[in-house]
C-alpha cells in the first residue's frame, strides 16, 4: 500500500511538471518589438530612451523593446509606411515628419501658433477632443494611437541675426513640412534633410539655421555649436508628438503588457514636461552659446495674423480640417480672455 501510495504521489507531481512545463517556457519567451524615433540618438536620450527603459524594466522580461534613433531603420518620412508594413513595431513622432497618410498630418509637429505652451497639449487632447479624432482617423489607416504630448516651441537657431521678419526672407532652413509651408509665405526656403545631417549642413553653407526646436535641443544636440542666434520668438508654442503602435502587435499584447506600455508612455509625457521648461528657461538665461534676439511683438504680430489665415487655408482642406481648427479657434479663445499665464500678456 504505501509503495502504491507513493507511485501515485510522484506520478501526479510528475504530470503536474509535464503540463506545468509549456507554460512557464511561454512565459518566459519574450515578446519583442523593433521601435523607431524621429530623434537622434543624444535628444532620442530624453524625448524617447526614457519610455523605453521604463516598459522593459517593468515588462520583466514579457516584453522587449530595442529603441532605433533617426532614420536608422527607415527615413523618418517613411515611418508610417515601415509601421503599417510591420517593418517596425512602434514609432515616436510627429504626424507631419513621418508623412501621416490622414488629414491630421500636417497638425502634428508645430501647427502655426495653435499652442503657446507645452501643457496646451494634453489639454487639447484630453478636454478638448483632440484624442477622440486621433483615435478614430489612425483606426481607419490601421495603425493604433496610443497618446500625444507636447515638447519644446518652434524657435529659430541661426547664423544670421534676426531682427525683423524681413530677416527672415531667404534664409534656408530645417523645418517641418507645415511648417516651412507657413514660413514659405515670408520667404523662408525649407530644406528637408536626415535629421543627423542638419548640423553639417549649417557648417557646409546648405542651411542657415533651423526652425526645428526650442533651446533645450539647440544645445542638447549640438546645434548651438554650429549657429550663433537664438530667436525668443516662436511660430508654435510646443510640439505636438505622438506614439504608435503597429495595429496587429497592439492586439497581441497581453492586456498587463498594454497597461505597462501606457503607463510607461505617460511617465516619459511627464519627465519631457519638466526637462523642456527647465530647459528653456535655465538656457536663456545661462546659455553660452547662442546670442539671444528678439523681433518687437508690434511687428511679430503680422506672423500672427499670418497664422490665423493660414488656419482659414487648412480648415476648408476637409470636414477633419475645419473640426480641428475649429478646437484650436476655442482654446485659444478661453486662454485669451484667461490672460496670463496662459497667454504671453
Amino acid at each position: 500500500m504505501t509503495t502504491r501510495r507513493n507511485f501515485i504521489k510522484h506520478a501526479g507531481l510528475a504530470g503536474a511538471a509535464t503540463l506545468a512545463a509549456p507554460s512557464i517556457a511561454r512565459a518566459q519567451e519574450a515578446i519583442k518589438w523593433r521601435f523607431q524615433t524621429y530623434a537622434g540618438s543624444a535628444l532620442g536620450e530624453h524625448v524617447t530612451k526614457p519610455v523605453i527603459d521604463y516598459i522593459n524594466t517593468a515588462a520583466n522580461g514579457e516584453l522587449e523593446i530595442e529603441l532605433f534613433y533617426a532614420d536608422q531603420i527607415v527615413p523618418t518620412g517613411e515611418l508610417f509606411q515601415a509601421l503599417q508594413r510591420g517593418t517596425i513595431d512602434g514609432v515616436h513622432s510627429d504626424d507631419d515628419s513621418m508623412a501621416s497618410p490622414t488629414p491630421l498630418q500636417q497638425f502634428g509637429g508645430y501647427f502655426p501658433f495653435a499652442t503657446k505652451h507645452i501643457l496646451d497639449v494634453p489639454v487639447l487632447f484630453n478636454q478638448y477632443g483632440l484624442k477622440e479624432i486621433w483615435e478614430e482617423e489612425y483606426a481607419k489607416v490601421g495603425v493604433k494611437w496610443l497618446s500625444a504630448a507636447g515638447q519644446d516651441p518652434c524657435n529659430f537657431n541661426t547664423k544670421k541675426e534676426i531682427k525683423s521678419v524681413a530677416d527672415l526672407d531667404g534664409l534656408k532652413l530645417y523645418t517641418f513640412p507645415t511648417a516651412g509651408r507657413f514660413l514659405s509665405k515670408f520667404g523662408v526656403v525649407p530644406v528637408n534633410i536626415p535629421y543627423e545631417d542638419a548640423e553639417v549642413a549649417v557648417q557646409t553653407g546648405e542651411l542657415d539655421g533651423m526652425a526645428w526646436s526650442g533651446i533645450t535641443e539647440d544645445y542638447t544636440v549640438g546645434w548651438a555649436d554650429v549657429t550663433d542666434y537664438f530667436l525668443t520668438n516662436n511660430i508654435s508654442g510646443a510640439w505636438i508628438g505622438s506614439w504608435f503602435v503597429n495595429e496587429q502587435r497592439w492586439a497581441d499584447l497581453p492586456e498587463h503588457l498594454k497597461a505597462i506600455v501606457m503607463a510607461g508612455t505617460e511617465a516619459g509625457h511627464t519627465y519631457r514636461n519638466q526637462w523642456y521648461w527647465g530647459g528653456e528657461a535655465a538656457l536663456r538665461a545661462n546659455g553660452d552659446k547662442l546670442q539671444l534676439r528678439t523681433v518687437p511683438s508690434a511687428e511679430w504680430n503680422e506672423v500672427e495674423n499670418a497664422a490665423k489665415e493660414f488656419w482659414e487655408e487648412v480648415a476648408q482642406e476637409g470636414e477633419v480640417h475645419q473640426k480641428i481648427v475649429n478646437i484650436f479657434k476655442e482654446y485659444n479663445s478661453v486662454i485669451n480672455q484667461a490672460g496670463p499665464p496662459y497667454t504671453n500678456g
